[in-house]
């Protein structure tokens, strides 16, 4: 991995701000949710999932000063 990243341990994360957070990623990435089958809950709730299964991880990115959720699929 990049040395330039960080990844985030979720349990460094409290669980409203790590739900926060996965809203924004939501929103961010996926901005077809108006015509989506799944809501807003239903898609934060898959990348909670994803991230609890290790499917996915939260990294910080120490060049741009931000964080995202990036897939281990």
């Amino acid at each position: 991995m990049n040395e330039d990243f960080l990844n985030i341990p979720l349990d460094r994360i409290n669980p409203d701000t790590l739900r926060k957070m996965v809203e924004e990623f939501v929103t961010r990435d996926w901005s077809e949710l108006a015509d989506s089958e799944y809501t807003l809950n239903e898609k934060v709730e898959q990348v909670l999932q994803q991230l609890h299964d290790k499917r996915a991880r939260i990294v910080y990115d120490n060049t741009t000063e931000s964080w995202n959720i990036i897939s281990d699929i």
